[in-house]
């Protein structure tokens, strides 16, 4: 039976650039949006909610500050609760995001997403981690109508947001290769679309020039990359496209970990782990943790052996329906066994 050929959401808004947050009068007024929440963290409330309001006059904006432990009762709670509106905007780090995505899919509407750093693709992606029952748990959102990222801001973050968005990218490399061990051993079919956009948004970036990390050329492509790598998703209809055997070692330290990071740190650090482990593409992993100041970052940490140990020991737990190279014992050991022997760990974990 052929299989249908299939009709994916994508952003109709992407506008990355320097000051492109006061760009949204004019793209309100372009797709007819007159009425606005807008949520703001912390951050963005107090630095950037008046100049964005003095900068919009098409459109009536309702400005909310969000608190930064809602769960998921609280958000359904205040969705509904707010009178009519055509579009829900969110500006800040990952949580606010999530609420406003949450928030959007809950009414309906459509929703824009301004990230203040470029951390991780959740800014772009179809899900979101929200508190559900106590636990950080991944919900089903949607695509994001428009997403905005304003490279004057981004620029300016400290160098760690960055890095962490580094190696959540990075780890489309090692999650493409889980995926496709997982349809060698049948337990899963690889989208050739998804896996497609991908490996291209990974290899777009690896070619960037890399001296500088604040360079507005690096975080256009990282953001940019990110976003293909958000939407690879929605066309394979789960995270397999970036997301793999070392996102389940960032999920198990997340659990287990005393001081857990940044999940893109996390995630690179894994990443770099898993390259070895498959023996493919290990030498690119380590010219780009090294180009980028990754690696000098990582080893201020005071990361453990034991947590991340652990962590691998733990990964196929966390994710028991899928099957990476994790899932298998013989890889499990060899991971450990890297952890032991790479002379570079020994200068990073404790």
């Amino acid at each position: 039976m052929m299989a249908p050929v299939t009709s994916v959401p994508i952003p109709a808004i992407l506008e990355i650039g320097k000051g492109s947050i006061y760009n949204l009068d004019r793209l309100l007024k372009q797709h007819g949006f007159s009425n606005v929440v807008f949520l703001f963290d912390d951050f963005t409330y107090e630095t950037y909610r008046q100049d964005i309001l003095d900068s919009i006059s098409i459109a009536t904006i309702k400005p909310i500050l969000m608190p930064p432990d809602l769960d998921i009762q609280d958000l359904i709670q205040r969705a509904f609760e707010m009178e009519r509106f055509d579009v829900v905007i969110a500006m800040g780090g990952g949580t606010v995001i999530d609420y406003g995505k949450y928030i959007a899919f809950s009414r309906r509407s459509p929703f824009l997403s301004i990230p203040t750093a470029a951390s991780n693709d959740g800014f772009a992606s179809s899900n979101c981690s929200l508190v559900v029952n106590k636990k950080k748990t991944t919900v089903p959102a949607q695509v994001p109508y428009g997403i905005i990222a304003d490279l004057d801001i981004i620029q300016h973050v400290p160098e760690r947001f960055i890095l962490a968005g580094i190696g959540d990218l990075m780890s489309n490399i090692t999650a493409l290769y889980d995926w496709e061990f997982e349809e060698k051993h049948e337990a899963t079919r690889v989208n050739h679309f998804a896996y497609m956009l991908s490996k291209k948004a990974v290899n777009s970036f690896i070619r960037t020039p890399m001296s500088n990390i604040k360079d507005p050329i690096l975080l256009k492509e990282l953001i940019s990359s990110l976003t293909l790598g958000g939407i690879s998703t929605v066309i394979s209809g789960n995270s397999s496209p970036i997301s793999g055997s070392e996102h389940l070692i960032s999920h198990a330290l997340d659990k287990i970990a005393v001081q857990p990071q940044m999940h893109g740190i996390q995630v690179g650090m894994a990443t770099y782990i898993m390259a070895n482990v498959q023996e493919h593409r290990a030498e690119r992993m380590m010219k780009i943790f090294t180009r980028t100041g990754f690696f000098d970052y990582v080893k201020g940490l005071d990361l453990k052996k034991e947590e991340f140990r652990k962590a691998i020991e733990m990964a196929p737990s966390i994710k028991p329906n899928r099957y990476t190279f994790l899932h298998d014992e013989v890889y499990r050991k060899k991971a450990l066994q890297f952890l032991d022997e790479d002379k570079t760990l020994q200068g990073i974990l404790r």
